[in-house]
């Protein structure tokens, strides 16, 4: 009982990530074998703002190891976005603070995206990148979402 009540409270601690919802896929290299390598888009909320939701645009490997969950994604990845309603902070918002997680291979490498409020211009900023445990990766984008009001629906 003792460690189910540690574990509880060791997984209240861990960032509050989501996981992706998959929007849509486009197929880019035919593999006789296993799923074909493809373009797929992916949209999340963010976890600590309410009222915004980013676009991921990433490729993923196909193939036999693809299929399988082997194969390596490559580090690029796109990033949009959105105001879709009234935005209201869940939580003080801390700068580089993690929204999403992804691995991309079977254990060195990952994309993540971080948020950051540029209070000054009243901004969101959400930047993907990926990196490896062993080398890093300078692969990333950058999107900016300017806070507006938004009308109440009747």
């Amino acid at each position: 009982m003792r460690i189910a009540k540690g574990l509880s409270a060791a997984l209240l601690t861990l960032p509050l990530l989501v996981s992706a919802e998959e929007i849509g896929e486009v197929s880019t290299v035919f593999k006789l074998l296993g799923p074909n390598d493809k373009i797929v888009v992916e949209a999340f909320d963010d976890p600590g703002v309410e009222g915004v939701t980013c676009y991921l645009s990433r490729a993923k490997t196909g193939g036999v190891k693809g299929g399988l969950g082997l194969a390596e994604d490559r580090a690029e990845a796109s990033i949009a976005c959105r105001q879709v309603g009234a935005v209201r902070f869940r939580s003080t918002l801390k700068d580089g603070e993690e929204v999403f997680r992804e691995r991309t291979s079977l254990v060195f490498k990952t994309m993540q995206v971080v948020r950051f409020f540029d209070e000054k211009r009243n901004t969101l900023v959400y930047l993907v990148y990926s990196d490896r445990v062993i080398e890093g990766s300078p692969q990333n984008a950058v999107t900016a979402i300017p806070i507006l009001p938004w009308p109440e629906r009747p």
